[in-house]
Protein backbone atom coordinates (compact mmCIF):
# COMPACT_ATOMS: atom_id res chain seq x y z
CA UNK A 1 0.00 0.00 0.00
CA UNK A 2 1.70 3.32 -1.05
CA UNK A 3 1.23 6.12 1.65
CA UNK A 4 -0.20 8.28 -0.82
CA UNK A 5 -2.54 7.09 -2.26
CA UNK A 6 -6.78 7.23 -2.71
CA UNK A 7 -7.20 4.78 0.12
CA UNK A 8 -4.84 6.88 1.86
CA UNK A 9 -5.46 10.36 1.39
CA UNK A 10 -9.15 10.06 0.65
CA UNK A 11 -11.00 6.90 1.68
CA UNK A 12 -9.41 5.55 4.63
CA UNK A 13 -10.52 9.55 5.70
CA UNK A 14 -13.69 9.36 4.33
CA UNK A 15 -14.59 5.59 6.25
CA UNK A 16 -13.68 7.40 9.66
CA UNK A 17 -15.46 10.24 9.40
CA UNK A 18 -18.62 8.48 8.75
CA UNK A 19 -18.13 6.82 12.19
CA UNK A 20 -18.46 9.97 13.52
CA UNK A 21 -21.80 10.61 11.42
CA UNK A 22 -23.24 6.89 13.68
CA UNK A 23 -22.24 4.33 10.54
CA UNK A 24 -21.01 1.39 12.30
CA UNK A 25 -18.10 -0.15 9.94
CA UNK A 26 -19.61 -3.60 9.39
CA UNK A 27 -15.67 -5.34 8.50
CA UNK A 28 -14.51 -6.65 5.09
CA UNK A 29 -16.76 -8.77 2.87
CA UNK A 30 -15.58 -11.38 0.69
CA UNK A 31 -17.19 -13.52 -1.88
CA UNK A 32 -17.40 -16.92 0.12
CA UNK A 33 -19.03 -15.08 2.43
CA UNK A 34 -21.92 -14.78 -0.42
CA UNK A 35 -25.32 -16.89 0.67
CA UNK A 36 -24.08 -16.56 4.38
CA UNK A 37 -23.42 -12.93 5.57
CA UNK A 38 -24.95 -11.54 2.15
CA UNK A 39 -26.96 -12.20 -1.06
CA UNK A 40 -24.90 -12.51 -3.48
CA UNK A 41 -27.64 -11.20 -6.59
CA UNK A 42 -27.90 -8.02 -4.23
CA UNK A 43 -25.80 -7.36 -1.81
CA UNK A 44 -28.02 -7.28 1.12
CA UNK A 45 -26.46 -8.32 4.10
CA UNK A 46 -28.95 -10.95 5.06
CA UNK A 47 -28.78 -11.09 9.10
CA UNK A 48 -28.81 -7.45 9.22
CA UNK A 49 -32.02 -7.23 6.93
CA UNK A 50 -33.58 -10.33 8.88
CA UNK A 51 -33.16 -8.65 12.35
CA UNK A 52 -34.43 -5.23 11.35
CA UNK A 53 -37.44 -6.81 9.49
CA UNK A 54 -38.59 -8.24 12.23
CA UNK A 55 -38.25 -5.38 14.33
CA UNK A 56 -39.48 -2.99 12.08
CA UNK A 57 -42.54 -5.19 11.46
CA UNK A 58 -44.01 -6.89 14.11
CA UNK A 59 -46.96 -9.30 13.10
CA UNK A 60 -45.57 -9.67 9.62
CA UNK A 61 -41.61 -11.82 10.47
CA UNK A 62 -42.59 -14.48 8.92
CA UNK A 63 -43.06 -12.53 5.75
CA UNK A 64 -39.17 -11.39 5.07
CA UNK A 65 -38.19 -14.24 3.05
CA UNK A 66 -40.71 -13.99 0.81
CA UNK A 67 -39.82 -10.01 0.82
CA UNK A 68 -36.22 -10.61 0.10
CA UNK A 69 -37.65 -13.13 -2.85
CA UNK A 70 -39.65 -10.32 -3.90
CA UNK A 71 -36.99 -7.63 -4.13
CA UNK A 72 -34.81 -9.20 -5.69
CA UNK A 73 -37.38 -9.85 -8.53
CA UNK A 74 -37.66 -6.19 -8.52
CA UNK A 75 -34.39 -5.20 -8.87
CA UNK A 76 -34.17 -7.28 -11.86
CA UNK A 77 -36.43 -4.97 -13.97
CA UNK A 78 -35.61 -3.02 -16.56
CA UNK A 79 -37.49 0.21 -14.45
CA UNK A 80 -34.19 1.96 -13.03
CA UNK A 81 -35.18 0.45 -9.38
CA UNK A 82 -39.03 1.98 -9.42
CA UNK A 83 -41.02 -0.76 -8.30
CA UNK A 84 -38.31 -1.29 -5.39
CA UNK A 85 -38.02 2.29 -4.47
CA UNK A 86 -42.09 2.08 -3.99
CA UNK A 87 -41.50 -0.18 -1.38
CA UNK A 88 -38.46 1.30 0.02
CA UNK A 89 -40.48 4.73 0.33
CA UNK A 90 -43.63 2.59 2.56
CA UNK A 91 -44.61 2.21 5.38
CA UNK A 92 -47.83 0.09 5.67
CA UNK A 93 -48.38 -2.46 5.52
CA UNK A 94 -44.81 -3.53 5.32
CA UNK A 95 -41.44 -1.04 6.34
CA UNK A 96 -37.92 -1.52 5.37
CA UNK A 97 -36.92 2.07 6.70
CA UNK A 98 -38.48 3.32 9.74
CA UNK A 99 -38.59 7.01 8.92
CA UNK A 100 -40.02 8.63 11.91
CA UNK A 101 -37.66 7.14 14.62
CA UNK A 102 -34.06 7.14 13.19
CA UNK A 103 -32.50 5.33 16.14
CA UNK A 104 -34.86 2.06 15.09
CA UNK A 105 -32.57 1.89 12.09
CA UNK A 106 -29.46 0.54 11.62
CA UNK A 107 -26.29 2.27 9.38
CA UNK A 108 -23.20 0.33 8.61
CA UNK A 109 -20.62 0.88 5.97
CA UNK A 110 -17.68 -1.25 4.00
CA UNK A 111 -14.85 -0.70 1.54
CA UNK A 112 -14.27 -2.76 -1.83
CA UNK A 113 -17.44 -4.41 -1.52
CA UNK A 114 -17.63 -6.01 -5.31
CA UNK A 115 -20.81 -6.50 -7.33
CA UNK A 116 -20.76 -9.48 -9.18
CA UNK A 117 -22.80 -11.33 -11.76
CA UNK A 118 -20.80 -13.97 -13.89
CA UNK A 119 -17.97 -12.77 -14.92
CA UNK A 120 -18.66 -8.87 -15.02
CA UNK A 121 -18.07 -6.85 -11.60
CA UNK A 122 -17.12 -3.64 -10.55
CA UNK A 123 -16.12 -2.77 -6.92
CA UNK A 124 -17.34 0.82 -5.32
CA UNK A 125 -14.85 2.28 -2.95
CA UNK A 126 -17.27 2.52 0.54
CA UNK A 127 -20.91 1.32 0.31
CA UNK A 128 -23.00 1.97 2.91
CA UNK A 129 -26.39 0.14 4.45
CA UNK A 130 -29.49 1.21 5.79
CA UNK A 131 -31.33 -1.97 7.60
CA UNK A 132 -28.63 -4.03 5.33
CA UNK A 133 -29.95 -2.54 2.28
CA UNK A 134 -27.13 -1.13 0.26
CA UNK A 135 -28.46 2.20 -0.81
CA UNK A 136 -25.37 4.25 -1.18
CA UNK A 137 -22.16 4.40 -2.68
CA UNK A 138 -19.30 6.39 -2.65
CA UNK A 139 -16.27 6.65 -5.29
CA UNK A 140 -13.34 8.46 -4.28
CA UNK A 141 -9.71 9.19 -6.42
CA UNK A 142 -7.14 11.25 -5.06
CA UNK A 143 -6.42 15.18 -6.27
CA UNK A 144 -5.88 16.08 -9.13
CA UNK A 145 -6.24 12.52 -10.62
CA UNK A 146 -6.34 12.51 -14.53
CA UNK A 147 -9.47 13.11 -15.95
CA UNK A 148 -10.88 14.22 -12.74
CA UNK A 149 -14.91 13.71 -11.88
CA UNK A 150 -15.48 13.52 -16.20
CA UNK A 151 -13.42 10.43 -16.01
CA UNK A 152 -15.99 8.98 -13.23
CA UNK A 153 -18.78 10.14 -14.75
CA UNK A 154 -17.97 8.55 -18.27
CA UNK A 155 -16.93 4.72 -16.52
CA UNK A 156 -20.81 5.03 -14.70
CA UNK A 157 -22.62 6.20 -17.97
CA UNK A 158 -20.78 3.58 -20.63
CA UNK A 159 -20.06 1.07 -18.39
CA UNK A 160 -21.75 0.78 -15.59
CA UNK A 161 -25.43 1.71 -16.14
CA UNK A 162 -25.87 0.36 -19.50
CA UNK A 163 -24.61 -3.47 -18.81
CA UNK A 164 -27.00 -5.23 -17.65
CA UNK A 165 -25.38 -7.68 -15.67
CA UNK A 166 -25.06 -5.27 -13.24
CA UNK A 167 -29.09 -4.44 -13.12
CA UNK A 168 -29.97 -5.58 -9.84
CA UNK A 169 -27.19 -3.69 -7.62
CA UNK A 170 -27.83 -0.44 -9.69
CA UNK A 171 -31.08 -0.47 -9.18
CA UNK A 172 -30.70 -1.04 -5.58
CA UNK A 173 -28.44 1.61 -5.25
CA UNK A 174 -30.25 5.04 -4.55
CA UNK A 175 -27.60 7.22 -4.07
CA UNK A 176 -24.02 7.74 -5.74
CA UNK A 177 -21.57 10.51 -4.02
CA UNK A 178 -17.83 11.13 -6.29
CA UNK A 179 -15.05 12.83 -4.93
CA UNK A 180 -11.64 13.40 -5.48
CA UNK A 181 -11.14 15.79 -2.24
CA UNK A 182 -11.34 19.10 -4.19
CA UNK A 183 -12.95 22.43 -4.08
CA UNK A 184 -15.59 22.54 -6.73
CA UNK A 185 -14.25 24.98 -9.67
CA UNK A 186 -16.47 27.79 -10.20
CA UNK A 187 -14.88 28.63 -13.24
CA UNK A 188 -14.64 25.46 -14.90
CA UNK A 189 -17.59 25.45 -17.51
CA UNK A 190 -16.97 21.30 -17.42
CA UNK A 191 -16.47 20.76 -13.52
CA UNK A 192 -13.45 18.23 -13.08
CA UNK A 193 -12.77 18.31 -9.65
CA UNK A 194 -14.77 18.30 -6.39
CA UNK A 195 -17.76 16.53 -4.86
CA UNK A 196 -20.73 15.53 -7.11
CA UNK A 197 -23.71 13.25 -6.50
CA UNK A 198 -26.35 11.10 -9.31
CA UNK A 199 -28.79 8.59 -9.32
CA UNK A 200 -29.04 6.24 -11.33
CA UNK A 201 -29.67 6.31 -15.15
CA UNK A 202 -30.36 3.89 -18.22
CA UNK A 203 -28.09 6.33 -20.37
CA UNK A 204 -26.61 9.30 -18.64
CA UNK A 205 -26.29 10.46 -14.89
CA UNK A 206 -26.27 14.22 -14.64
CA UNK A 207 -23.93 14.88 -11.90
CA UNK A 208 -25.04 17.51 -9.23
CA UNK A 209 -22.47 19.90 -7.50
CA UNK A 210 -23.88 20.04 -3.62
CA UNK A 211 -23.62 23.21 -1.48
CA UNK A 212 -24.39 24.02 1.78
CA UNK A 213 -26.53 25.92 2.62
CA UNK A 214 -26.55 26.04 6.28
CA UNK A 215 -22.92 27.46 6.99
CA UNK A 216 -22.32 26.21 10.07
CA UNK A 217 -23.87 22.80 9.59
CA UNK A 218 -21.20 20.99 9.03
CA UNK A 219 -18.82 22.74 11.78
CA UNK A 220 -21.57 22.25 14.52
CA UNK A 221 -22.65 18.65 13.76
CA UNK A 222 -22.58 16.64 17.07
CA UNK A 223 -20.04 14.06 15.69
CA UNK A 224 -19.52 10.91 17.65
CA UNK A 225 -16.00 10.02 18.90
CA UNK A 226 -13.77 7.96 16.81
CA UNK A 227 -13.36 4.59 18.31
CA UNK A 228 -9.54 4.53 18.80
CA UNK A 229 -10.02 0.25 17.88
CA UNK A 230 -12.37 0.84 14.95
CA UNK A 231 -10.11 3.30 13.35
CA UNK A 232 -7.60 0.68 13.69
CA UNK A 233 -9.70 -1.77 11.75
CA UNK A 234 -10.45 0.34 8.85
CA UNK A 235 -6.89 1.32 8.00
CA UNK A 236 -6.21 -2.61 7.99
CA UNK A 237 -8.68 -3.24 5.46
CA UNK A 238 -6.56 -2.07 3.18
CA UNK A 239 -3.20 -2.75 5.21
CA UNK A 240 -2.42 0.64 6.25
CA UNK A 241 -2.29 1.28 9.40
CA UNK A 242 0.96 2.46 9.42
CA UNK A 243 -0.28 5.93 8.22
CA UNK A 244 -2.31 6.40 11.11
CA UNK A 245 0.05 9.25 13.59
CA UNK A 246 1.08 10.48 10.22
CA UNK A 247 0.40 14.44 9.20
CA UNK A 248 -0.69 14.19 5.99
CA UNK A 249 -3.74 11.15 7.32
CA UNK A 250 -4.82 13.46 10.24
CA UNK A 251 -5.24 16.33 8.31
CA UNK A 252 -7.62 14.84 5.62
CA UNK A 253 -9.54 13.41 8.64
CA UNK A 254 -10.62 16.99 9.25
CA UNK A 255 -14.22 17.76 8.82
CA UNK A 256 -13.73 19.99 6.73
CA UNK A 257 -12.41 18.60 3.64
CA UNK A 258 -14.58 18.48 0.10
CA UNK A 259 -15.23 14.97 0.62
CA UNK A 260 -16.14 14.89 4.67
CA UNK A 261 -18.19 17.90 3.96
CA UNK A 262 -20.32 15.85 1.28
CA UNK A 263 -20.85 12.88 3.66
CA UNK A 264 -21.55 15.17 6.38
CA UNK A 265 -24.33 17.24 3.99
CA UNK A 266 -26.06 14.11 2.57
CA UNK A 267 -25.29 11.27 3.94
CA UNK A 268 -26.03 12.59 7.84
CA UNK A 269 -28.53 9.93 8.74
CA UNK A 270 -31.51 12.71 9.43
CA UNK A 271 -31.03 13.84 5.75
CA UNK A 272 -30.40 10.74 3.95
CA UNK A 273 -33.46 9.31 5.50
CA UNK A 274 -34.96 12.47 4.20
CA UNK A 275 -33.61 11.92 0.85
CA UNK A 276 -34.52 8.57 0.73
CA UNK A 277 -38.10 9.55 1.29
CA UNK A 278 -38.70 12.42 -0.55
CA UNK A 279 -35.32 13.13 -2.82
CA UNK A 280 -36.35 10.85 -5.89
CA UNK A 281 -38.87 11.20 -8.55
CA UNK A 282 -39.90 8.81 -11.57
CA UNK A 283 -40.27 10.99 -15.22
CA UNK A 284 -40.87 9.85 -18.25
CA UNK A 285 -39.42 11.76 -20.52
CA UNK A 286 -40.77 12.54 -24.11
CA UNK A 287 -38.09 11.64 -26.83
CA UNK A 288 -37.14 12.38 -30.60
CA UNK A 289 -35.52 9.01 -32.44
CA UNK A 290 -33.32 9.31 -35.21
CA UNK A 291 -36.40 8.39 -37.93
CA UNK A 292 -38.18 10.88 -36.84
CA UNK A 293 -40.50 8.98 -34.13
CA UNK A 294 -41.28 9.88 -30.86
CA UNK A 295 -40.93 7.70 -27.97
CA UNK A 296 -40.91 8.40 -24.02
CA UNK A 297 -37.73 7.20 -21.79
CA UNK A 298 -37.75 6.65 -17.89
CA UNK A 299 -35.84 9.02 -15.87
CA UNK A 300 -34.84 8.88 -12.01
CA UNK A 301 -34.12 12.59 -10.79
CA UNK A 302 -32.20 13.21 -7.20
CA UNK A 303 -33.01 16.48 -5.29
CA UNK A 304 -30.77 19.20 -6.52
CA UNK A 305 -29.61 20.75 -3.28
CA UNK A 306 -31.60 23.88 -4.15
CA UNK A 307 -34.48 22.07 -3.26
CA UNK A 308 -33.70 19.94 -0.33
CA UNK A 309 -32.87 23.07 1.18
CA UNK A 310 -35.98 24.84 -0.28
CA UNK A 311 -37.88 22.11 1.54
CA UNK A 312 -36.33 22.18 4.93
CA UNK A 313 -37.02 25.63 4.90
CA UNK A 314 -40.50 25.30 3.60
CA UNK A 315 -41.12 22.80 6.98
CA UNK A 316 -39.24 24.89 8.98
CA UNK A 317 -41.59 27.86 8.24
CA UNK A 318 -44.50 25.68 9.36
CA UNK A 319 -43.00 24.62 12.27
CA UNK A 320 -43.34 27.99 13.75
CA UNK A 321 -47.02 28.73 12.44
CA UNK A 322 -46.22 30.74 9.16
CA UNK A 323 -49.06 29.80 6.64
CA UNK A 324 -47.88 31.03 3.31
CA UNK A 325 -44.66 32.61 1.68
CA UNK A 326 -42.13 32.78 -1.22
CA UNK A 327 -39.65 30.78 -2.56
CA UNK A 328 -37.71 32.88 -4.81
CA UNK A 329 -36.10 31.19 -7.61
CA UNK A 330 -33.08 31.63 -9.84
CA UNK A 331 -34.11 30.53 -13.55
CA UNK A 332 -33.32 26.68 -14.05
CA UNK A 333 -33.27 25.68 -10.40
CA UNK A 334 -36.15 23.58 -10.50
CA UNK A 335 -39.42 25.06 -9.75
CA UNK A 336 -41.81 22.17 -10.65
CA UNK A 337 -39.76 19.38 -9.46
CA UNK A 338 -40.01 21.45 -6.10
CA UNK A 339 -43.44 21.52 -5.90
CA UNK A 340 -43.56 17.77 -6.90
CA UNK A 341 -41.34 16.89 -4.23
CA UNK A 342 -43.10 19.30 -1.48
CA UNK A 343 -46.29 17.64 -2.08
CA UNK A 344 -45.18 14.04 -0.89
CA UNK A 345 -42.98 16.05 1.76
CA UNK A 346 -46.23 18.32 3.11
CA UNK A 347 -48.57 15.10 2.90
CA UNK A 348 -46.68 13.43 5.37
CA UNK A 349 -45.37 16.42 7.07
CA UNK A 350 -49.65 17.35 7.77
CA UNK A 351 -50.33 13.64 8.73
Amino acid sequence: MKQFSEATRVQMPAMVHLTRLGYKYFGKLSEDMSGIVYDGDTNILLQVFETQFKKLNPGHEGEYIQVLKDIRKELNDDDLGHGFYNRLKGVSPIKLIDYDNIGNNTFHFTAEFTCKNGQDEFRPDITLFVNGLPLCFVEVKKPNNHGGMVAESSRMNRERFPNKKFRRFINITQLMIFSNNQEYDNESRVPIQGAFYCCTSKSKAFFNVFREADKGFVAGYPYKVVSDSTEKQILQHRNCVVIKNLPEYNTNKDVNTPTNRILTSMLCKERFLFLLRYGFAYVDRKIELEDGSKTTQLEKHVMRYQQLFASFAIRKKLNNGVKSGIIWHTQGSGKTALAYYSVRSLTDFYA
